[in-house]
């Protein structure tokens, strides 16, 4: 085993939390199931078809993928959504996964699980003492309650107090403890005040950080990167090149995907997209902004910041203009007089905000790399409208009634004539800047060591041994499920 991972911490933490998973009938996904659902046995396959989505039902964690069908409720294709050149105004095909078909309705999901299911069966983690404590800056504490409460374990959420009511209203139906730390998106240092102040309080409070838990881009290497790579082959017509990967930092969990992209094809662009109100990758800046859920001011410890090659930077007002446009009737409306069909209008209801911010991050990359019909570029689209009806709710008690009028100029401004304005390409030591900011966050103010910080920038063997874990974390699922005892009573 890797040196600096997995062993059995505590024995009568483990047994504790394979008699939970018994008396609950939870059996744990292997990371190889979510990376191939086909594979999930199908006795567990034919029951899913019985159990909503969102249901709080043990056997949704085997839904922690990329290829819900909803219509059915079978594993089925992967879910995706390709937002035409008639709406981008480029010749490169734009292409995002999408997350509202996971539980929750947000791809954090995975990430959650990618954090706690090694915690569980190398006895980490104690479901009859430990408080789960699941920072956030939006989706990731509604991953952690989801999860938490199949285990009937108390989940802590922390998130600014600024997200979107959707968010706080369903964490307390779902019975989840909630701290609304001060400020935005941006504001991610107060969450880890209040996660030390929980901590100061005793050992009950387990903080599953996924600013620097490895669970969260090693489930999008192994899980995000090869459901890209498969969806590529699949679309891909004669002559055409995965030109780019475009995510928001956040908590670096989601581009950790380029990671395993980079190694399938050399070539690819992997863009970091941020707030241009917080240009902390693009000018080590700082500051607030509305693009909910994507936390900055900092660079997690977990982002292999060697693997980025660019930086755009995002004018806030825009996701929320082209929000507007997605969604109100008279912008449907509009969109159809460009020539989208309806069919693809019927579905732009998947994107929330960050999604349209990632869009607008791959037009970016398409103008500045001057990409044509034979690139194809990737993003994420990682939760939905759902998320932010009120918001737009908002926008038009503060903005006005929306308008045909009101569409174009919101088309125009946010989309067709988007810019390479703050996009960067990003030399060798525009990349070793950016990651010697870790240094502060992380070794002043979060007992890191220098030691590591240095490693994970000469080390070639780092983010090779940390990306390389899966099959030992398998194999010690399946071996937590054989005592667990109950996948054959399914």
């Amino acid at each position: 085993m890797n040196n600096w991972n997995w062993k059995t911490e505590n024995e009568v933490f483990l047994q504790n939390s394979i008699k939970r998973c018994r008396d609950k009938k939870i059996v744990l996904p292997t990371f190889k199931q979510l990376k191939d659902p086909k594979s999930i046995p199908s006795k567990i396959q034919n029951k899913l078809e019985n159990i909503d989505l969102n249901e709080l039902h043990p056997l949704n964690l085997f839904r922690i993928n990329w290829r819900n069908d909803v219509n059915t409720g079978k594993i089925g294709g992967i879910n995706y959504l390709e937002i035409p050149k008639e709406i981008t105004g480029v010749k490169a095909r734009i292409i995002g996964l999408c997350g509202k078909y996971f539980p929750t309705g947000a791809h954090k999901v995975g990430a959650t699980y990618g954090c706690l299911a090694p915690y569980l069966v190398t006895g980490r983690f104690n479901p009859d003492a430990h408080k789960a404590v699941w920072p956030s800056t939006g989706n990731y504490c509604r991953g952690g309650a989801f999860n938490s409460a199949l285990l009937s374990v108390h989940a802590v959420a922390i998130l600014p107090e600024e997200m979107s009511k959707e968010r706080f209203d369903w964490l307390k139906e779902i019975g989840a403890e909630v701290y609304a730390t001060h400020g935005c998106e941006s504001n991610v240092k107060e969450i880890y005040d209040k996660c030390h102040e929980l901590e100061a309080k005793g050992d009950e409070y387990l903080i599953f950080n996924q600013f620097d838990q490895f669970g969260n881009p090693i489930w999008h290497y192994t899980v995000t990167g090869s459901t890209i790579e498969d969806l590529f082959n699949q679309i891909k017509k004669d002559g055409q090149r995965l030109s780019g990967y475009v995510s928001a930092t956040g908590s670096a969990g989601t581009i950790g995907a380029g990671d395993y992209l980079r190694e399938k094809f050399p070539l690819v662009n992997v863009t970091a997209s941020e707030a241009l109100q917080c240009p902390t990758l693009l000018l080590n800046g700082f500051g607030a902004h509305r693009i909910e859920g994507i936390g900055d001011k900092h660079i997690p410890w977990v982002h292999n910041v060697k693997n980025t090659d660019s930086v755009a930077a995002i004018n806030d007002e825009h996701p929320l203009r082209s929000l507007r446009l997605f969604n109100e009737p008279e912008g449907k409306q509009y969109l159809s007089g460009l020539g989208v069909d309806e069919t693809t209008i019927g579905r732009l209801a998947d994107m929330g905000i960050s999604s349209h911010s990632n869009l607008i991050s791959a037009i970016k990359q398409a103008k500045y790399y001057e990409y044509n019909e034979n690139d194809v570029i990737f993003t994420i689209f990682t939760d939905s409208v759902n998320m932010y009806k009120s918001r737009l709710e908002e926008m038009t008690n503060d903005w006005g009634k929306y308008s045909i009028k009101q569409a174009e100029l919101d088309w125009n401004i946010a989309i067709k004539n988007q810019s390479i304005d703050y996009f960067k390409e990003l030399s060798y030591y525009d990349k070793k800047t950016i990651h010697n900011l870790k240094y502060f966050t992380w070794v002043e103010q979060q007992g890191k060591s220098v030691e590591e910080l240095n490693a994970q920038w000469y080390d070639e063997n780092y983010w090779k041994e940390r990306f390389g874990v899966v099959p030992e974390w398998d194999k010690l699922i399946e071996q937590f499920n054989d005592e667990v005892g109950i996948e054959n009573t399914l």
